[in-house]
């Protein structure tokens, strides 16, 4: 089992000689049996390692359970280990974030802190996360019902930044049969029994069934694909690097012509990603959407334009498109365009003032509809055009019955009895000049979910003062 573990390590370049491994060790099966690997792995190769071990303020006794077995089995392996303790319930109500969300955040805080505290270069550091095959193929279901280009279906990789997963190559069962031959102790985490978590009904029974209704390997065979995935992913993104690199670039703009229009579309698309990418210095709130837009000028008249994230504008022109940043402080903070517009993501977040809008599209089989005051279903595939998140302006109008019936959203607001040195502060979802929702408040009749919808777009606020 070790060599197999340290031959998939060594495959995918995860740790070399004089590094520092951070590994993340709650005390559960996988990480236990990773931390034993990376002990000996580490010693051979001559690396550096530590454990870190979050204690998350949530299960009481059973979390200082958790956390005196990591500390126990520190001190008997004489590996250095430290204990960052968090609040995430409080943490969660502070962020106005769920715990689960959290949770991700604190870990990440925790890492960097010890890599701050060991006084570390960050790239001579690797951080060990203690995922097997059936988080993996969980991930890649997961991502495939939410909606997912070949990114997701790649899951969870090997290697991603200075994060590594040594025992990727591993399923649960074989993890199990490993700790029980080398008698090495691990805790059952209780909260991994509850289906409230979608991942944990994926696990308990989705996968399941699959197994035992479709294919005894489904979870082998999903693990296959993503790998397939994942190097088809790379690929590309080289081609549209590749594509990219013959382009024009200066800058503020990019210019995409004759070698880009003649370009194969699987090649533009990763050129056009890798663009905005270097324009805005990042690739959160970039979506398919938006390389679509970006695309689509190429069919419309030469001036035509489509504003994007991060202050970026897409023109087309004689030649091709023309990427431009339009100012470099307005894409680093807000990534707002000149009106204050900001486009909203299929998927993800949008930080908008002191909040954020987190979004997701699903297929709707009935569900009971959520009336929360800060999380609204709208009818997707009633939305024709790009959303935006911004104030109100003139012209602004909501449909308030079903026959369709309309009024200003300035009468709205009246209406609806909100203060007036509020009304133009609060986020509003647009669809051209027709508000879809006031945050908070009001939903378009219009866009309501009935028993015909097929697709839900869900939109919950999160934080801010409205």
């Amino acid at each position: 089992m070790y060599q197999r573990i340290r031959n998939y390590i060594l495959e995918n370049h995860m740790i070399e000689p004089e590094m520092t491994v951070l590994a993340g060790v709650s005390g559960g099966a996988d990480s236990m049996m990773m931390l034993s690997v990376l002990r000996r792995f580490c010693k051979e190769c001559g690396a550096e390692l530590s454990v870190v071990h979050v204690n998350h303020g949530i299960r009481g006794e059973e979390a200082l359970r958790d956390q005196k077995l990591v500390e126990q089995m520190c001190r008997d392996w004489r590996i250095p280990c430290r204990v960052y303790p968090y609040s995430v319930p409080e943490l969660a109500k502070r962020y106005k974030k769920g715990e689960e969300e959290t949770g991700r955040l604190v870990r990440s805080r925790a890492f960097e802190e010890e890599i701050r505290r060991l006084g570390r270069k960050p790239e001579s550091v690797r951080v060990a996360l203690a995922h097997n095959r059936q988080d993996l193929a969980e991930t890649v279901l997961h991502n495939l019902a939410r909606g997912a280009g070949i990114r997701g279906l790649a899951g969870i990789l090997p290697v991603c930044g200075n994060r590594i997963r040594p025992i990727l190559c591993l399923t649960r069962e074989e993890i199990i049969g490993y700790l029980e031959e080398e008698k090495i102790p691990y805790v059952q985490d209780s909260s991994n029994d509850s289906d409230l978590y979608t991942r944990n009904r994926i696990r308990h029974h989705i996968l399941p069934a699959m197994e035992k209704q479709m294919n005894e390997q489904a979870v082998r065979h999903i693990a296959v694909t993503a790998s397939i995935a994942a190097k088809t992913e790379a690929y590309l993104e080289e081609k549209g690097w590749e594509l990219l690199k013959k382009c024009r670039m200066e800058e503020n703009r990019i210019w995409l012509e004759e070698d880009f229009v003649c370009a194969p579309e699987m090649e533009k698309i990763y050129a056009v990603l890798r663009g905005m990418e270097q324009l805005a210095g990042k690739r959160q709130d970039i979506t398919s959407g938006h390389v679509e837009r970006v695309l689509g000028l190429l069919k419309l008249p030469v001036g035509k334009k489509a504003n994007q994230p991060y202050g970026i504008v897409a023109k087309r022109t004689y030649e091709g498109i023309c990427l431009e940043r339009t100012d470099r402080e307005e894409s680093q903070t807000a990534g707002r365009d000149a009106s204050g517009i900001r486009l909203l993501p299929e998927s993800g977040f949008l930080n908008w003032g002191d909040g954020s809008f987190c979004m997701r599209v699903f297929s709707y089989a009935g569900e009971k509809i959520e009336e929360k005051k800060y999380t609204k279903w709208l009818d997707y595939d009633k939305i024709e055009k790009a959303l935006t998140v911004r104030t109100r302006k003139t012209g602004d109008y909501m449909t308030v019955r079903a026959d369709g019936a309309r009024k200003k959203i300035t009468r709205v607001m009246i209406d609806d009895k909100i203060p007036l040195e509020i009304r133009d502060t609060i986020p509003l979802i647009a669809c051209g000049d027709e508000i879809l929702w006031l945050t908070g408040g009001r939903l378009n009749e219009r866009y309501k979910v009935a028993a015909e919808t097929k697709k839900v777009l869900e939109i919950q606020y999160q934080g801010g003062k409205i």
